[in-house]
């Protein structure tokens, strides 16, 4: 479960982590009140779990009242990458030397916690990771020996961070490492973690996402629960018992194994498309679930093509093949469809399909070939 900043914020203030002075608004009174009660000059920010708030026109700065009315009435109800604004923190403004990054996640490779910290913060890391890979100080944690203040200290002075946000960083580190541990988190995240001009070191943003696996341990999420704006993709397939999760693109994808479907996902990237979805039927492809995964990327106005891409390994070609073509006659399907199917009794599971097969059925031999049929039935290459 993602969190909005507010409230990752106030996950990380549980923990000692420092932040700025806010508070939340739904009304623009109300955001007025809080920006009083923070002290101006103020930031005045959407709430929405998505990126990009800023150049959105989701991020504000206010001097004085009247401008804090202004913004929260121009932010408030504003679409940002479809999701509409309902919510808003107003927080003190800070005055700012240094922006870094910092977060935590799990490499379940490495089968250890993952530590990642640079001196370049305030835009993606993935951009950072892509242009000056080497500005990111990475360090891999042993769950049974966590992080200490030694240890958060020489991975500070690894990344470079400047010499008077040091000490204070390594103990905010470790404070936010244990709210990743005993927080139960999935990610927690910093960017930016900011140096003030008066040499104070605090979040100045939150991007926590909540292990949904530990909710038992955690009464108190159910107040996160029922803030959730799920997509309404992705909760039609939750209750259809799918693996989803809703993308932007065109290509609707349908793959069984969460390792299959990433690349499946990457494939249809490399031929010049874009994914609409991530969605595992995992290892059952019956009428049933085919039906569902199919009903589910058919209700999603953007898909253009669907690829389905089976490799039959426990499951067999045939049966995935029966279960299409039973799901197409319960089914209206708006968009065509490029199978890919392999494995075990793949040419039987082709025998099957070959009677339906036309210019809205269409199988392919291997998963780039799909693909690239894919993408050119969902309008061409982006």
């Amino acid at each position: 479960m993602d969190l909005f900043e507010y409230q990752g914020k106030q996950y990380f203030a549980r923990f000692g982590i420092p932040t700025s002075a806010g508070g939340v608004a739904d009304t623009v009174d109300e955001a007025v009140d809080q920006a009083e009660r923070a002290g101006y000059p103020v930031v005045v920010k959407a709430q929405v779990k998505v990126g990009g708030r800023g150049k959105a026109g989701g991020v504000k700065l206010a001097t004085d009242a009247a401008e804090v009315r202004t913004h929260a009435g121009n932010i408030l109800g504003l679409d940002i990458k479809g999701h509409v604004v309902k919510r808003l923190w107003v927080e003190h403004a800070s005055d700012i030397a240094r922006e870094y990054y910092a977060s935590f996640t799990l490499d379940r490779a490495a089968k250890k916690h993952l530590g990642m910290l640079s001196a370049k913060g305030g835009v993606d890391i993935e951009e950072v990771a892509a242009t000056d890979p080497d500005a990111i100080a990475m360090i891999h944690i042993d769950p049974t020996e966590g992080l200490d203040a030694a240890g958060a200290r020489r991975w500070v002075d690894a990344a470079g961070l400047d010499e008077e946000a040091r000490d204070q960083a390594a103990a905010l580190l470790v404070d936010l490492y244990r709210c990743y541990v005993e927080g139960d988190c999935d990610l927690a995240e910093i960017n930016p973690l900011i140096l003030t001009t008066e040499g104070r070191v605090h979040a100045l943003d939150a991007k926590v996402t909540l292990d949904d696996n530990a909710s038992f341990r955690h009464p108190e999420w159910e107040e996160y629960a029922a803030t959730d704006t799920e997509d309404v993709r992705e909760a039609r397939a939750r209750e259809r018992g799918l693996n989803y999760i809703g993308l932007e693109g065109s290509v609707g994808i349908i793959a069984n194994g969460a390792g299959l479907a990433m690349s499946t996902l990457d494939v249809v990237n490399q031929v010049g498309g874009s994914a609409a979805n991530f969605l595992d039927i995992g290892g059952g492809a019956s009428a049933d679930v085919m039906a569902a995964a199919l009903e589910v990327i058919n209700s999603d106005p953007s898909v253009r093509a669907i690829f389905v891409n089976i490799f039959g390994g426990i499951t067999r070609v045939d049966e995935v093949a029966k279960g299409v073509v039973e799901a197409l006659g319960r089914v209206d399907i708006a968009s065509p469809i490029v199978l890919r199917l392999d494995g075990t009794n793949a040419e039987a599971g082709r025998e099957i399909l070959a009677p339906h097969l036309s210019d809205r059925l269409v199988a392919e031999p291997t998963m780039v070939a799909a693909a690239r049929r894919a993408v050119e039935l969902a309008g061409g290459p982006r």
